[in-house]
């Protein structure tokens, strides 16, 4: 580690000097926050040690001049003063500086403020290597698509990535819209910024209100503090509302304000608090058709679809097959420690001319089993039992008593599908939320719901 000490005592830069090299710093002193200008646009330290009372350029005057940094490496500055005052300390880190040291200080307080300062760093710079991986994952080229469709929807999502507005996201179940709600949030200019995102069906109706838009102490029985809700945590990014057709009718109301107003209000308050937050809902609902049923919000609808995208299922868009097959082929041989180097010829044929009702999410899980049932370097049909299994969950046919309401088909359907699961699984509800492929909470919930 590089440190650079400023002060303009001789005996104050002597001596810590030797105690910086004696713990294993790399320690360059100089008098001046000139003289120090002209270094940092030469070299790179890690952690600059500056006085305040300076002749020349003092200390809050060589604060003011990193910012912004105009250098390549942005030290961490820890100012020292034999003038101790609160306000002083005050305006050193408005300026930017990390920590503020009162003189005379013993050898065991500095050493213990670079350390906490190093950690702090490292967990800095650790956050900036994290961001810049998640913000490359979703970048457009590592997205596995070559169909016109899918390439005509990145280039929509370039257009409106920078631009503050609602964007509705529909397709089938396992189509990748969260992957497109990334892709807008990390290719705009919010990418630095929270992206929240939460299933509006996963959440106990009970519950959601209070998650979505946070309650003061009081406002029911649990509430014993004040507790930010999602919109609030994603206050300057994005929050994306998956779902969204699941959202019950009261709370519409709520979001519909929140979009027109810029402002949302606890559980439990009576003030209101100004929030900026990008929305983008996504669902697998025909929500015009719930508009009709009466679930959904006409008003809500129409401010929520400004920037509409629709999502082709995977039988639609089979020149994105083969692709995602040699993706997640790579990524489970790597994962599993196997040598695979294809799929053989009758097996492909199988995988291109399945429908894929499941779409991309139930491919990625087809590949991961088959690479782990594989005995050989090629992905065999016999490692693909699973693939004439499938579809059968589709010939579930509702009760005789839900007469011609599809609200209460789909309910039987689902119910039914649950009951499945729970015994293919042998009650493992983790398991079973797997083969769902819905949350493990959502599944407790509809299982309470359904009283199975």
């Amino acid at each position: 580690m590089r440190i650079l000490i400023i002060d303009d005592e001789e005996a104050m830069r002597h001596m810590l000097s030797i105690i910086l090299k004696k713990e294993g710093y790399d320690a360059v002193s100089i008098e001046g926050g000139q003289q120090a200008i002209k270094i940092l646009e030469k070299e790179d330290f890690d952690f600059i040690l500056c006085d305040i009372k300076m002749p020349g350029m003092d200390g809050l005057e060589f604060l003011k001049s990193l910012q912004p940094s105009a250098f390549s490496l942005q030290p961490v500055v820890i100012m020292m003063s034999a003038y101790g005052a609160i306000d002083t300390a005050i305006e050193c880190m408005k300026l930017g500086a990390y920590d503020y040291i009162s003189k005379p200080f013993k050898a065991d307080e500095i050493l213990l403020t670079l350390k906490k300062a190093e950690e702090r760093e490292k967990l800095r710079r650790e956050n900036i290597r994290l961001k810049e991986a998640v913000q490359n994952e979703y970048d457009f080229k590592n997205i596995i698509a070559e169909s016109r469709q899918m390439l005509d929807i990145f280039g929509l999502v370039r257009k409106v990535a920078d631009y503050n507005t609602t964007v509705l996201i529909t397709g089938e179940s396992g189509t990748g819209k969260e992957l497109i709600a990334r892709a807008i949030h990390y290719n705009g200019s919010r990418k630095d910024k929270s992206f929240i995102a939460v299933n509006c069906g996963a959440i106990p109706a009970q519950l959601l209100e209070s998650e979505l838009f946070g309650h003061v102490k009081g406002a029911f029985t649990d509430a014993v503090r004040d507790k930010n809700g999602l919109f609030e945590e994603a206050d300057g990014g994005t929050i994306f509302l998956d779902e969204i057709g699941e959202l019950p009718r009261e709370l519409q109301v709520k979001l519909l304000r929140v979009i027109q107003e810029g402002e949302l209000r606890r559980v439990g308050d009576s003030k209101s608090r100004k929030i900026d937050v990008r929305i983008i809902a996504a669902t697998a609902r025909d929500l015009t058709e719930e508009i009709k049923k009466g679930n959904f919000r006409e008003d809500l609808f129409y401010r929520l679809n400004v920037v509409p995208i629709k999502i082709p299922p995977l039988r639609e868009r089979q020149d994105d097959i083969p692709l995602l097959l040699k993706f997640f082929l790579g990524k489970y041989a790597k994962k599993f420690g196997k040598t695979i180097n294809g799929i053989h010829e009758q097996a492909m044929s199988r995988l291109l001319n399945y429908p894929w009702p499941g779409n991309v999410r139930e491919l990625e899980n087809v590949i991961e089993r088959a690479v782990i049932l594989a005995d050989a370097d090629m992905i065999k049909s016999e490692n693909l039992p699973f693939l004439q299994a499938q579809p059968s969950a589709f010939s579930l046919q509702p009760s005789a008593n839900t007469g011609l309401s599809i609200k209460k088909a789909e309910e039987s359907i689902e119910k039914e599908l649950i009951k499945k699961a729970l015994e293919m699984t042998r009650g493992n509800k983790t398991k079973a939320a797997e083969l769902l492929e819905i949350s493990h909470r959502a599944l407790l919930y509809k299982i309470k719901e359904y009283g199975l």
